[in-house]
């Protein structure tokens, strides 16, 4: 079995992300190829994804979330994602019983299961009956205790213009099944589980069960379960923990070059479900993500590695890096900075 090192697993996952080349394609594709994007911070959606596509502007985003061809909801990890249409309602299968299980088990509320499935469907009749509603009214709705859990037993996407880049609070929501239609009959939660699993190993893979789980925010045993319904390949990490893949996701060489690269707060890249491929040194998360930054910072990657912070400073992105760089790499990082900051205006 072959044995894959740190920079082999960073160049993978770097290809998968499209960060080692920007691809030709359009945002739903491209959301499918890395598995969706964080969406806590709007802005974040629309840099992340300057970052990974060629000829991409702001106004591709916003278009596609107002054709609904990709949306926002609270997906794997109780977190917002952004994903595309397709793919909604295999992640919000995959991951319902689980987060279910989770809120009836930490929640100090008296609110039963079936209590909470009576209110969602009250709240899904006025949906249906009256279209799309802001927070305070969904907290009027429900009655604020219920707030966090309601989008448990009813499938919830954050719907434009709220969530984009000119209205960046996103908090007009609607019910999935208005906003996108209903599942398809041929989607078991069985099968949305094998769907994740193979989105998580093509925009992060080679991968430890434990990893795939952690980024679902599953059991590894419902993991497991799901990759023996999938074709792999297998290699060994250097600690020896075994690595599954998909047979033909790209795995290019340690040496392969890693262009700069900015990236915005909470990219998937630096979480620590993708700690293998070194991206974020170890030594570096605390400056990145700490209790007295709960947003975490924009980070820009040298040869395939966090190597400082940027911001938005007027008119011009400011650059901090942690150790002194090349006037080479200065100069490119320099040049991308500038284009991010003409994204920006």
């Amino acid at each position: 079995m072959r044995t894959l090192g740190p920079r082999d697993l960073n160049r993978a996952v770097l290809a998968r992300q499209l960060l080692l080349e920007r691809a030709a394609t359009g945002v739903p594709r491209a959301l499918e190829r890395v598995a969706g994007i964080q969406a806590q911070y709007a802005p974040a959606m629309y840099i992340g994804l300057w970052s990974r596509l060629a000829g991409y502007e702001r106004g591709h985003l916003t278009t596609a979330l107002e054709r609904r061809t990709v949306v926002q909801g609270t997906l794997q990890r109780a977190t917002i994602h952004l994903v595309s249409a397709q793919d909604y309602w295999p992640f919000a299968l995959a991951v319902r019983e689980e987060r279910r299980r989770w809120w009836l088990g930490a929640s100090r509320h008296a609110h039963s299961a079936d209590d909470l499935a009576a209110t969602a469907e009250r709240l899904r009749t006025h949906l249906r009956e009256h279209g799309p509603v802001r927070r305070k009214e969904l907290e009027a709705l429900v009655g604020r205790e219920r707030i966090h859990a309601i989008g448990l037993w009813l499938d919830l996407v954050r719907v434009p213009p709220s969530g984009t880049w000119e209205r960046r609070r996103a908090d007009l929501f609607a019910a999935a099944e208005d906003w996108l239609g209903p599942p398809p009959d041929d989607l078991d939660a069985e099968s949305a589980v094998s769907h994740v699993v193979g989105r998580y190993l093509g925009g992060f893979g080679p991968a430890t069960v434990a990893e795939i789980a952690n980024w679902a925010g599953l059991r590894n045993q419902t993991v497991t379960t799901a990759l023996h319904g999938l074709r792999l390949r297998r290699f060994r990490a250097e600690d020896g923990s075994e690595l599954v893949d998909l047979p033909r996701a790209p795995l290019p060489g340690p040496a392969t070059p890693a262009p700069v690269r900015l990236l915005p707060t909470w990219d998937a890249v630096l979480l620590a479900h993708a700690r293998r491929a070194a991206i974020l040194p170890e030594e570096l998360r605390p400056r990145i993500f700490n209790t007295k930054m709960p947003q975490s910072v924009n980070t820009f990657l040298v040869d395939g590695q966090v190597a400082g912070t940027w911001r938005v400073d007027g008119s011009r992105v400011a650059i901090e890096a942690f150790l002194p760089l090349p006037a080479e790499v200065r100069d490119q990082l320099e040049a991308e900075a500038d284009r991010m900051a003409a994204f920006h205006t």
